[in-house]
């Protein structure tokens, strides 16, 4: 293995629509946030990652900021194809003198179609790999929060993501029964937008009502340790001048309430589509959230609440699917069946 890893780089990478995390030696290397931000005139790429973000509603004409992915998708190939390049050029480690080829595992939303997965591919290979490898993303937020996927047992995951959310039954190593649902992190944060302008006036931008969510969002309007209320500032729809107004978790909780009912009308699909023997594991293991919607204050209650089921948050469910990933990567005979 030791000759074999000079010639080899193995890189394990969650694409994901808001934040791209890449694994490589069993740790993180890269967690940047998954979009770019491109010169009009020329077409040249200037910043990816954080400093692309840091531009992204505040460029001039010149500048454009795009996300390459939707819905878990892409969206724009050129501009996913140079972002995993430029991603893949922030691993550290040492230089070879010899080009090493670039062997990767992709996780990719349960949903998405034959064509979209050859995207997926295809901006890999063009990003330098040689050999590209998929997993599905419940089946990598299963195994990245430790469950063992080959066990005759039925699991239950709900990974919530930026551009959709997995909800998947899992035994014996597949996925029995699957619902992916396009509404998710940034459909909250639409949410949130659209209710600061017809409740205060006020208009927001994406990053700010991404702040909002972190800072005070909630699944519930009754939390036990409620966070404190938090400073929005914005642009007053009838002044024009810039505004300051304190929203608190319970009426954010009010705005996200539609979102996270279809989400919930997702799960007791899947649920409904459950074979009755994975049904009775379920009902003893409960329901495991990841992603980072998962990180969304009283969302394990609230569905527990609809369920009537033990809901487990997983430990540091942003990374969990990158996780998932970096494992199947290293025992890659072992899921060989599980990677496509």
């Amino acid at each position: 293995m030791g000759l074999f890893s000079l010639f080899t780089k193995e890189i394990a990478m969650d694409l994901g629509t808001a934040n791209t995390v890449i694994i490589h030696n069993d740790k993180v290397v890269v967690d940047e946030p998954s979009i770019v931000a491109i010169e009009r005139r020329s077409g040249k790429i200037i910043a990816v990652g954080k400093r692309a973000q840091m531009m992204h509603g505040k460029t001039h004409e010149n500048i454009k900021t795009i996300r390459p992915l939707r819905d878990g998708v892409i969206a724009d190939f050129q501009a996913a194809e140079y972002m995993m390049r430029e991603m893949i050029k922030m691993i550290p480690g040492r230089k070879t003198m010899l080009p090493q080829s670039l062997r990767m595992v992709i996780c990719i939303p349960s949903g998405i179609t034959e064509v979209e997965e050859r995207a997926v591919k295809d901006s890999a290979e063009q990003a330098g790999a040689k050999d590209v490898r998929l997993i599905h993303e419940p089946m990598a937020a299963a195994i990245g929060i430790g469950i063992d996927v080959m066990e005759p047992t039925g699991n239950m995951i709900i990974d919530i993501g930026g551009g959709t959310s997995e909800i998947a039954v899992i035994a014996l190593g597949g996925i029995v029964t699957n619902e992916s649902i396009r509404i998710a992190g940034d459909d909250f944060n639409a949410d949130i937008e659209e209710y600061m302008k017809k409740q205060h006036n006020i208009n927001i931008g994406e990053r700010t009502a991404e702040r909002i969510k972190i800072e005070v969002g909630a699944a519930v309007t009754e939390l036990d340790s409620p966070p404190p209320d938090y400073a929005v500032h914005g642009r007053d729809m009838l002044t024009g001048i810039p505004k300051e107004i304190l929203v608190n978790y319970s009426e954010i909780a009010h705005c996200l309430d539609k979102s996270i009912s279809k989400i919930e009308t997702a799960v007791i699909h899947a649920l409904e589509m459950t074979p009755p023997e994975l049904s009775a594991d379920i009902y003893r293991t409960g329901i495991y959230l990841a992603g980072g919607g998962g990180l969304l204050r009283g969302l394990d209650k609230r569905l527990h609440n609809k369920t009537k089921l033990p809901v487990h948050v997983a430990e540091d469910p942003l990374r969990a699917v990158a996780r998932g990933t970096g494992i199947a990567l290293k025992n890659f005979e072992k899921f060989t069946f599980l990677i496509k």
